[in-house]
């Protein structure tokens, strides 16, 4: 009998996958002078983003000091890529022209949620009476990567296999080391501020659409939720589009880190396809085991150790394991044309994420004599300073333009 290892194998590489990519990105706008939030940014900022947005949508987010972008739907990882520097640009630029900057990180290192103000509408006003304190303190900002692909009972079934791949997917863009002006221990305090909601976190193991749909109506029946939008879990089919919609990553405050993350994603959503198509994916780790990963991804970052993937051998290091992904996911990359893109998961394991880079500076500053608020300000300094550097104009890495057929 065949290994599933083997059936992949056999299953060639170049096999039709179509597979298209979107990111939304939920930036910070920040006085460049007191290095705080705005709460109560120019009109002119979200005005002007919608003059030049183009094929691209940005939007307003639940607080008035956030600023959400979407880049239209690409076709391929270097497609991403560009449009992913655009929508950066848009929001950049609108923020600097009214006297603004836009910050890419998933929280602020020191503003005070008592001071932000919720943005207008309806549906916010109606959040902020049901979740109150939970909702209050979510000064946060999300990456959301949404890949379509398959027929809808497809997503459901990869996006259970996907459940497992969670925590590592995290632990590469944390972002959030900072909450309320000082250190929280942890590389990615957002998780802890979104688990204040309730329908966050791992959704359960899904088989069909058919079972997706009976846990929607129940809640609805329930008038837990208006749809399916209120389900705020780690990952979940898209209500909007044909997509599985990857929710638990910060903000990534370089860009380069992101198109990574949407590579690797975009890879083993091809590799989980073609087994599907075999009827070979893997049995399913317990769900509280991939709980326990994720958590020690939000605390650990690159440095985590992870057990529900590391099978018999039990916890493995994560640069081992992204090293053995990689291994296999090289046939899915190759076909997707981003194995540059997915090689530098490595790079960010040994080099560090964003959370790693403002802790160390943090640190750094304080030995060096700093106080606790001038050290905070250079650190909202070097995360402007990344968010503004990855919208330059580059020439892609070798081997990331799209494939043609």
């Amino acid at each position: 009998m065949k290994s599933p290892e083997q059936i992949v194998t056999e299953l060639a590489a170049a096999e039709e996958i179509p597979i298209t990519l979107g990111v939304e990105e939920e930036l910070f706008l920040v006085d460049p002078g007191t290095r705080d939030l705005l709460t109560d940014p120019d009109e002119g900022i979200f005005e002007a983003c919608e003059r030049i947005c183009g094929p691209h949508r940005v939007v307003r987010e639940f607080l008035r000091c956030q600023i959400e972008t979407n880049t239209r739907v690409c076709g391929s990882v270097a497609e991403l890529r560009r449009a992913l520097r655009e929508t950066r640009r848009i929001a950049v630029d609108a923020a600097e022209l009214h006297g603004a900057a836009a910050m890419a990180a998933s929280t602020h290192p020191f503003s005070s949620w008592r001071a932000q103000e919720i943005s207008p509408g309806e549906r916010y006003e109606r959040f902020a009476l049901t979740f109150q304190e939970g909702v209050r303190r979510f000064v946060i900002g999300g990456m959301h990567i949404h890949a379509g692909f398959g027929d809808a009972d497809a997503r459901i079934r990869v996006m259970t296999a996907l459940r497992r791949y969670l925590p590592l997917l995290h632990a590469l863009s944390t972002s959030s080391p900072f909450n309320g002006g000082h250190d929280t221990g942890f590389k990615s305090y957002r998780l802890s501020l979104v688990g204040g909601l309730p329908r966050t976190g791992l959704p359960g193991a899904l088989r069909s659409l058919a079972d997706y749909d009976r846990l929607v109506e129940e809640y609805r029946r329930n008038d837990f939720i208006a749809d399916s939008s209120e389900l705020w879990w780690d990952i979940r089919p898209s209500r909007a589009y044909p997509t599985v919609e990857l929710r638990i990553c910060d903000v990534c405050t370089r860009i380069e880190d992101a198109v990574c993350i949407a590579a690797l994603y975009a890879c083993l959503i091809r590799r989980l396809v073609r087994l599907d198509r075999a009827g070979a994916l893997p049995p399913e780790p317990l769900t509280e085991m991939i709980a326990e990963d994720r958590w020690i991804a939000q605390r650990y970052g690159v440095f985590s150790f992870f057990g529900a993937t590391g099978g018999e051998g039990g916890r493995v290091d994560i640069d081992d394991y992204v090293a053995g992904l990689i291994d296999e996911l090289a046939d899915d990359a190759r076909a997707l044309g981003c194995e540059s893109e997915l090689l530098r998961a490595r790079s960010i394991v040994r080099d560090g994420t964003g959370a790693d880079r403002q802790l160390d500076l943090y640190r750094l500053r304080r030995l060096e004599g700093d106080g606790e608020a001038d050290a905070l300000d250079r650190v909202v300094d070097l995360v402007l300073a990344e968010t503004r550097d990855g919208i330059a104009e580059r020439p892609a890495p070798a081997g990331t333009e799209p494939n043609t057929p």
